[in-house]
């Protein structure tokens, strides 16, 4: 990548703006609309803001980790970017399309890098039918909840519930429930990346449920419908010695 042009992107943590300044000092810094690549200086968190608010441009990101957690981000240093750029690796990931349907009937739309969650709204279990390309797969769980995740997103939420780890390139995704009581020994599925899962709310006057699409909530949802979005491409350039694979593989063998 020759004289890129550069957007710098910055949470308001003292280190991450520190390092935007050096580099504004040493690169200049562009609307991320005329940049050739955009460089997010945070944690995972500003990374994923980051992904959803340039979605639509294609333009490649390269993060740093000045937060708390960098999963998704580079080590940071504020010295030969240019070199770091031109030896990047570029890493593909597609978002999921979550539809949701209202108690009032609303349609609301959201994209999710990380997952698409459902979750109880009280202090009752959530009731939920789950279907898988039209067919029904669980007639009801009962459950904290349940979750699409991407590969990207499988060492998030989805982890945490005791969902697997999925390789990068791997054409799935992950359906994961959240503190399942009924039926106890289920504990999931990994489906093909072209599955459409359809959630149906059951009881959901008594037992409501929100939709949570990364930063994106909808409360009282009757019906939500989850599937990969195949028109947006996203893609995050890692150093060499980074490799997100490497690391997702990494995670499955953590003490």
């Amino acid at each position: 990548m020759s004289d890129p042009r550069i957007a710098i992107v910055a949470s308001t943590s003292e280190a991450a703006q520190r390092t935007a300044e050096v580099l504004r000092r040493c690169h200049g810094d562009v609307p991320a609309t005329e940049a050739d690549v955009i460089i997010a200086l945070g944690g995972d968190g500003l990374m994923l803001r980051t992904l959803h608010r340039y979605m639509n441009l294609g333009k490649p990101v390269f993060g740093m980790n000045c937060g708390s957690v960098g999963f998704l981000m580079n080590s940071a240093r504020d010295n030969g970017l240019l070199e770091r750029l031109d030896r990047a690796e570029p890493v593909t990931i597609k978002p999921l399309h979550m539809q949701a349907r209202t108690a009032s009937g609303s349609l609301r739309e959201a994209r999710a890098i990380n997952e698409v969650s459902l979750l109880r709204e009280t202090r009752q279990t959530a009731k939920i039918r789950i279907s898988v390309d039209g067919v029904v797969r669980l007639g009801e769980l009962t459950a904290d909840g349940v979750l699409v995740s991407t590969p990207a997103g499988s060492t998030s939420y989805n982890l945490s519930a005791d969902g697997p780890i999925l390789p990068l390139r791997a054409a799935i995704m992950a359906l994961t429930p959240i503190a399942a009581f009924r039926p106890r020994r289920w504990r999931g599925a990994v489906l093909h990346n072209s599955a459409h899962v359809e959630f149906e709310i059951l009881q959901a006057t008594k037992r409501p449920v929100s939709a949570v699409a990364d930063f994106t909530e909808v409360r009282d949802v009757r019906y939500v419908s989850v599937r990969e979005d195949n028109a947006h491409a996203l893609t995050l350039l890692f150093d060499p010695e980074h490799n997100l694979e490497e690391r997702i593989v990494k995670e499955q063998f953590e003490p």
